[in-house]
């Protein structure tokens, strides 16, 4: 998707960006580590979590539980559907 405008610091990048509102904390990469540190699948979990809303799908490690309850998790979903259908 192309609005027109160039980020100079992503020139050449050939991926896929996440552009979330200046306001909306992001899943921390802690909570990935700490789940995977734990011996969990960090991204079974996460869905898990975010699926049910129970928070005992993230450890406790690294206050990862914490962080990824200021998450709003309605906003998170809405987000990455809308990620994963190329959508503005």
């Amino acid at each position: 998707m192309h609005n027109g405008h160039t980020v100079p610091f992503l020139q050449g990048f050939d991926g896929t960006v996440l552009v979330c509102y200046g306001d909306m904390p992001l899943l921390r990469k802690e909570v990935y580590e700490a789940l995977s540190e734990k011996g969990y699948n960090p991204i079974g979990q996460i869905v898990g979590y975010l699926l049910s809303e129970d928070p005992t799908y993230i450890t406790n490690t690294n206050n990862a539980r914490a962080l990824i309850r200021k998450i709003d998790r309605d906003e998170l979903m809405r987000e990455l559907v809308k990620c994963y259908l190329e959508l503005d």
